[in-house]
């Protein structure tokens, strides 16, 4: 291991020099301690490297090792249900061995040496591969099974396969290639900054379901998409992703806590392993990995956390899985940006963030996708992902959110107002929106109904024509609209109260089904068209606002999808309505 000699030390920066022939991103070890960095800038023989770890007590004069390798995460059976930090590496197993604190320069395994796995081969000796193809599989947790692939460069023919249990160190598989003999094992390492390779991406064009009604009905996420939640403090940005950790249709969930508050990061960890998967009944951790980063761990921590969040997630994905990838919050993670670029006394572009803070974002959202997969067969995987910005005071026009709005196609706005009044998910119907839905229209209207989308373009319309009603009736009065006009009012709140409005707690609003959503959109709806029909037919507003049947279509959200008296409420509208004139008459 080749060696340079320490020469500036600037908080997390650490800058050294007799480091000719180092290359950019390559892993370094800092002082005696060797603590994990990143060369992020080379000038001459002087390389700039960002600590991931507290460098106090660091000076001049001590020696820093060159790896030669760049930064990376190792990939194989273990990693579900795993906790760790923004290096990879395990907490749980560190808490064990050195206690609640993690010891500078700690150099522990990302997966376990010597827990043994049941390898099932899935190919014959003799039979020709290609990097991507599956050669066995593991059952890592009830809920996943773990797929080995041929890793990048390992084409050719099976030369022995091994079947029984083993650690993910040993040889399972011997590969003849070009290049002589490949010997595989249950593992493999890939550097966090380079994307993973994939045959063809494809446009996303399937929904990814969260069962949050103002998501999934009015701005949905395609599989494969990504959306950005901005919202300031309190708003619900970290709940917004807690719920779609639990409730979205991804086989796989890598949650990473970039910067966050320790007790959030502490109610994760905790409510996780206890928290049912709903499809399954199994343990939500079963399929879940957790980078757990929090704002007291050194700063430039937070830059690596993503990219190996990212690459966990990508590897899930090229096995086929749907996989969801929750950053809560990038801007923590521009922060530490901020922070790394301010200490090297580079030019600062807007509020102090370095000038290439869009190109950055942009590089970690477009790892997300819909692919064809690497290997012989054709096999889709799909990334989605989720990240929550925290611009200072809510301010929309913080360069990390308009960054970010650059390159996501899904916008999930937080508004604090509905947030002080109760109202969760407190995603702003009027400043949210999503550039999928156009993908996934034909897809909802085969699979849920044909007039799904239609009833969702009249829901928005509703909302909308009531903002601008609301500012009228401030003006002038409520009393000085028009029946039809207050009608519209109605309709719309019903739409906000009983429609968007969710209760996390209540074990069946707490997730709803596309198919309960429609049928719920629908009867709101059908109800506002017999009204105005009504009023056409000079009814009173004050007789229709008043029928029994509204109490019913504001308690639909608590009962279960196939309880009778839902499927029932369209036409007991029908009923109402029918009765109400024939009474009149």
């Amino acid at each position: 291991m080749r060696e340079g000699k320490i020469i500036r030390v600037a908080g997390p920066l650490v800058v050294a020099s007799g480091c000719m022939g180092a290359k950019m991103y390559d892993m370094v070890k800092v002082g005696e301690l060797g603590l994990i960095g990143e060369i992020i800038e080379l000038r001459e023989d002087q390389a700039f490297a960002q600590v991931y770890e507290d460098t106090t007590g660091i000076g001049p004069g001590e020696p820093i090792f060159l790896t030669g390798k760049p930064l990376s995460v190792e990939l194989g059976p273990g990693l579900v249900s795993s906790i760790y930090d923004g290096i990879q590496r395990p907490l749980d197993i560190i808490r064990v061995k050195e206690g609640d604190f993690v010891t500078r320069g700690i150099e522990l395994p990302s997966l376990d040496r010597e827990k043994k796995w049941k390898f099932t081969p899935l190919v014959k000796e003799g039979q020709k591969v290609e990097a991507g193809d599956f050669l066995g599989e593991v059952e890592e947790t009830f809920l996943v099974k773990h797929r080995i692939m041929v890793p990048a460069g390992a084409s050719g023919k099976i030369e022995k396969i091994r079947k029984g249990n083993f650690t993910v160190e040993e040889t399972v598989v011997k590969i003849k290639a070009s290049s002589g003999i490949k010997e595989i094992k249950m593992f493999q390492t890939w550097p966090i900054r380079k994307h993973r390779d994939v045959q063809e991406r494809l446009m996303p064009d399937e929904p990814l379901t969260t069962g949050q009604r103002v998501l999934d009905t009015l701005f949905s996420l395609a599989k494969g998409g990504t959306a950005c939640v901005p919202g300031p403090f309190g708003s619900g940005k970290t709940v917004v992703q807690h719920q779609l950790a639990k409730w979205s249709d991804a086989q796989i969930i890598v949650f990473v806590a970039c910067g966050e508050r320790g007790n959030e990061v502490a109610d994760l960890l905790l409510s996780f392993p206890e928290l049912e998967d709903p499809r399954t009944g199994r343990p939500l951790l079963e399929r879940t990995v957790i980078i757990a980063n929090t704002s007291n761990m050194p700063v430039a921590a937070r830059e690596a956390s993503i990219y190996t969040g990212m690459t966990i997630a990508e590897y899930f994905r090229d096995m086929g899985y749907s996989v969801a990838l929750m950053a809560d919050s990038t801007s923590r993670w521009a922060e530490a940006l901020r922070e790394i670029s301010g200490r090297m006394e580079e030019m600062p572009g807007e509020e102090g963030f370095p000038a290439y803070l869009a190109s950055r974002l942009a590089e970690f959202y477009e790892r997300a996708g819909k692919v064809v997969c690497l290997g012989s067969d054709r096999r889709l995987g799909a990334l989605s992902v989720i990240g929550a910005v925290s611009p200072p005071g809510g301010d929309l026009s913080d360069p990390v959110v308009q960054s970010t709005l650059k390159v996501v196609k899904v916008f999930w706005a937080l508004d604090d107002r509905l947030a002080n009044m109760r109202h969760f998910p407190a995603i702003h119907w009027l400043l949210s929106y999503s550039l999928y839905i156009e993908n996934i229209k034909e897809r909802l209207n085969s699979e849920i109904a044909e007039d799904f989308t239609a009833l969702r373009q009249e829901a928005m319309l509703l909302l909308e024509e009531e903002d601008e009603l609301k500012e009228i009736a401030r003006l002038v009065g409520v009393e000085s609209l028009s029946a039809k006009e207050r009608l519209t009012l109605e309709s719309a709140r019903s739409i906000r109260e009983d429609f968007l409005h969710q209760n996390a707690f209540h074990p069946q609003d707490t997730y709803t089904s596309m198919r309960k959503q429609y049928l719920m959109m629908r009867t709101i709806l059908h109800f506002h068209h017999l009204a105005l029909k009504a009023l056409e037919e000079k009814r009173n507003l004050e007789d229709i606002l008043s029928l029994e049947i509204r109490e019913k279509i504001s308690k639909m959200k608590f009962l279960p999808e196939e309880d009778a008296e839902l499927l029932d409420a369209y036409v007991q509208v029908d009923e109402a309505f029918k009765e109400m004139l024939q009474s009149e008459e």
